[in-house]
């Protein structure tokens, strides 16, 4: 197998199709390090497992001596990607853009490698900063309003009698030029990201650059095996999330999913994700068992084996024998406070009708008992232990 095959093959794993394959095997051929352009726009960051399926993929290419190009689309934030939106997006400021910016950075460097050889950093401010109308009125002539207006979500906005912003018509053609200002060769995106990728081929064809190949990486359901992994549906594993948090997150994923989560968010080899799988199916103690296996690999891929080792141990004392994590955060509630109140202390992140519900639902308890009705006031004492949920606990503090 030579050297072009092997990465395929590696990069197969979790590629769902491939553009511009020809391109691809003869960039690897020629021993030529690639630029990989990796863009992201500014919006508030939350990075989890499946964004992370192309960050793996580009950090084995950086392993083998191509650039990632780190894009921050510090210009186009301020447009806003219209994908998968049924409204125009909300813009930010440039005290927000770079905020976020520096939480991408963060976060994906969790998983890429920041060394100066094979990680660049940019942002399009350099090039639509300076970009003068006449020049952009140009790029917009090279596509053509046919092209744009055949988004399937564009055609939805219109049969819906959704507005459509010309700003957000022309978004694919920004991102698009950025692949031409970077000179890309590869990028690896989401399928939701493939109509602008593909005007990024045709515009660098227009400009007389060899296309960048485009993969689209594979996407798994979420936790609950209904839709991709979603902030709004809390069905995900976030990057910045703690081992424990990955691990007791992961101990909920759906029995049928644990195969195809084990094939795409870790290294592990095929013939360890096939017994996974197999014991999956068997149910009962040996699916439990593969499950633990699975968080415990994947919370060793972002912290390290001490660390997915020390997460299983923490989940199994807590959930089979009934213990309390480490380090319970305190938390100071006022005497007489309602038990609506006292979730929303605890977790600020609910809306009231969200804490309504785990009440109703006995996942609230004080001290092990239940707290069923929001509106009542416990007698309540320091040292008392409050458990919202799941997975959270908290030490009280009876304070004003």
């Amino acid at each position: 197998m030579n050297d072009s095959q092997a990465v395929l093959t590696h990069l197969g794993r979790t590629t769902d199709q491939i553009f511009g394959r020809t391109d691809l095997i003869d960039r690897l051929a020629s021993g030529r390090p690639m630029r990989i352009k990796f863009g992201v726009d500014c919006t508030a960051p939350d990075l989890h497992l499946g964004h992370a399926v192309n960050l793996w993929m580009m950090r084995y290419l950086q392993d083998l001596g191509h650039v990632v190009v780190f894009l921050l689309g510090d210009t186009t934030t301020r447009i806003g990607d219209p994908t998968g939106r049924n409204q125009t997006r909300p813009v930010l400021t440039p005290d927000e853009i770079e905020t976020n910016a520096q939480a991408f950075l963060r976060q994906v460097t969790m998983v890429l490698r920041d060394d100066p050889e094979v990680l660049e950093i940019r942002r399009n401010s350099e090039w639509f900063g300076s970009m003068s109308i006449a020049d952009l009125v140009g790029e917009l002539g090279l596509v053509t309003h046919a092209q744009l207006i055949a988004r399937d979500m564009f055609k939805a906005r219109i049969r819906e009698g959704q507005e459509i912003g010309v700003h957000e018509l022309i978004y694919p053609v920004l991102q698009g030029y950025d692949s031409v200002a970077l000179g890309s060769d590869l990028t690896i995106v989401g399928s939701d990201q493939l109509f602008n990728e593909t005007v990024g081929r045709d515009l660098q064809t227009k400009h007389g650059q060899r296309p960048q190949t485009v993969i689209t990486s594979t996407i798994t359901p979420g936790l609950d095996g209904g839709a991709k992994q979603s902030k709004s549906l809390n069905n995900y594993v976030a990057l910045a999330h703690s081992p424990s948090e990955k691990f007791g997150r992961l101990m909920t994923l759906q029995d049928d999913l644990i195969g195809a989560w084990a094939r795409v968010y870790t290294d592990l080899p095929d013939a360890v994700v096939t017994d996974l799988e197999s014991r999956a199916r068997q149910g009962g103690a040996s699916s439990r068992d593969a499950k633990l296996d699975l968080a415990e690999a994947i919370v060793a891929r972002y912290h390290g084996s001490v660390a997915g080792g020390r997460a299983r141990a923490e989940f199994t004392r807590v959930f089979s024998g009934h213990g309390l994590p480490d380090g319970v955060p305190h938390l100071t509630v006022p005497p007489t406070t309602a038990v609506l109140e006292i979730v929303l202390a605890a977790r600020p992140e609910l809306s009231r009708n969200a804490a309504r519900r785990l009440i109703a639902d006995g996942a609230v308890s004080l001290d092990s008992a239940p707290l069923r009705d929001g509106d009542a006031r416990p007698a309540i004492s320091t040292g008392a232990i409050l458990k919202v949920g799941r997975r959270n606990w908290f030490e009280v503090v009876v304070g004003p």
